[in-house]
């Protein structure tokens, strides 16, 4: 496709993207030089923020084997937190 001038891409630019996502170069010009191209989006490129992809990501990383403590324990040093802070 050759350069389209910026009035006849704000006219129409319905028609240009739907080009762009085919796969089509779409170049805009401005006074006949070449300013802008649209190309489609990469998808893969996106984040992925499904429910499914965050359950992947904790199955390849799994939190650290550590001390495992008790819910005492647990309480016993939230107190002793919040204690610290007064």
């Amino acid at each position: 496709m050759e350069a389209v001038n910026i009035l006849d891409a704000r006219n129409n630019l319905s028609r240009l993207v739907a080009a762009a996502a085919r796969g089509e170069e779409v170049v805009i010009a401005n006074r006949g030089t070449p300013v802008v191209r649209l190309v489609p989006v990469d998808v893969a490129l996106e984040p992925d923020h499904s429910l499914a992809a965050a359950a992947m990501w904790f199955l390849k990383n799994p939190p650290p084997e550590g001390r495992k403590r008790s819910i005492a324990e647990l309480d016993q040093q939230i107190q002793q937190n919040r204690e610290a802070w007064d």
